[in-house]
């Protein structure tokens, strides 16, 4: 799964891309003003990312190749992320791989800058769906890279949980009381919301993100009543694979990459995505509006756009790659991968899985009569009181 080989035709492409005078660092946030050149490394790069994201097996090469010392900060929640770009992005962070419940709220918030998709080569060969889009291109401009995607999973004991679970409902009964563990993430309204769309059709809910008050009430009301059941909130990945190690949960939603570690420790579990779908992310690279290392912060989006790194972290973490040439570099890696992640998956499979935004009052018809995400926020803490 490590490859600790630096790949040297990347590290030439970095190379020729770093030749010129430097014009990144603007902090303008429209596409005007764009950089139009990569220039020299600052030497150094402040993330703010998910856990998992800046691992050695990537982040050493591309820090010989550069000469840009990454320092990552790993982020619980996209709550957390985005209260550390606003405090400290600039100043303190370059970079953040934003998924859809932040990345609308930072480039509305003006926390992040419009990047030049032109100065990444490898994001033509990106799936259509992620080269521009809704939740990092706002009327045509990008504010970010697309990285990786993968869909939030229902995640169960298989010696425990018999027969195996179809359905989200396991998670809501009281079959398994006091055993069951899903995110601390406001976000998780939606999962509620997309069981509800299919199980109460009456509801009207067309879109898991898009509530009134009444559709959000009966999400709410949904998961108030699974409060009871709840063994724990996770915050991180880690948390829940101690959970189902220590046999405290049995069931719960899930990443791919809880399954992976907890396969890898011989812990007997299963996951799939039951029959009312899934809800899912897709990770976004965004630009702090005022990055001190914006040099280094585009050659890393270049390094971990490249087919074998996005295979790298696709296997590392159990996520689908954003480009469509990383499927070889998975088969040479770990047989099978590119299957078990979809990542050689028809567009159908992308357009199955409802990949979190952000929440807004406008619902797309003109009126304002959703419910934005700091309503969900106060009641999320309801919830969860």
């Amino acid at each position: 799964m490590r490859l600790a080989k630096i790949d040297w035709a990347l590290a030439g492409v970095l190379g020729v891309m770093t030749i010129g005078v430097s014009a990144c660092g603007s902090s303008s946030s429209s596409s005007s003003n764009l950089p139009t050149k990569i220039g020299n490394g600052e030497g150094q790069l402040n993330l703010v990312a998910w856990e998992g994201y800046a691992q050695p097996e990537w982040v050493k090469p591309f820090e010989k190749a550069t000469g840009c010392q990454v320092h990552a900060k790993y982020a619980g929640s996209s709550d957390e992320m985005v209260t550390l770009m606003r405090q400290g992005g600039g100043s303190t962070y370059d970079m953040v791989s934003a998924s859809g419940d932040a990345s609308l709220r930072l480039i509305s918030g003006g926390n992040v800058a419009a990047m030049n998709v032109n100065l990444v080569p490898e994001w033509k060969n990106f799936i259509p769906q992620l080269q521009s889009p809704g939740h990092n291109t706002v009327k045509g401009v990008h504010y970010g890279i697309s990285l990786q995607w993968g869909p939030n999973t229902l995640l169960y004991n298989s010696k425990v949980v018999k027969p195996a679970p179809t359905s989200w409902e396991a998670i809501y009964s009281p079959k398994y009381k006091g055993a069951i563990t899903v995110p601390a993430n406001p976000i998780q309204i939606a999962d509620a919301a997309l069981y509800l769309s299919k199980t109460r059709p009456s509801l009207g809910i067309t879109d898991p993100y898009e509530l009134t008050e009444a559709q959000l009430g009966a999400a709410v009301s949904l998961l108030k009543q699974q409060r009871p059941l709840i063994k724990k909130y996770w915050t991180a990945a880690a948390d829940e694979v101690e959970l189902f190690k220590n046999g405290d949960a049995v069931i719960g939603a899930a990443w791919p990459l809880q399954a992976n570690n907890l396969e890898a420790d011989k812990v007997p579990v299963g996951e799939l995505i039951p029959t009312q779908g899934a809800t899912g992310w897709a990770d976004t690279w965004m630009l702090a509006a005022h990055a001190k290392h914006p040099n280094c912060a585009y050659k890393w989006v270049n390094w971990v756009s490249t087919p074998k790194v996005q295979a790298e972290q696709a296997i590392s973490f159990g996520e689908t790659p954003a480009n469509t040439k990383a499927c070889a570099f998975m088969e040479q890696i770990k047989k099978g991968s590119c299957t078990k992640y979809h990542a050689n998956a028809p567009s159908a499979y992308f357009q199955s899985i409802k990949f979190w935004k952000t929440p807004v009052k406008n619902c797309g018809n003109g009126k304002e009569d959703c419910t934005d995400y700091s309503v969900w926020q106060r009641k999320w803490t309801e919830i969860t009181a």
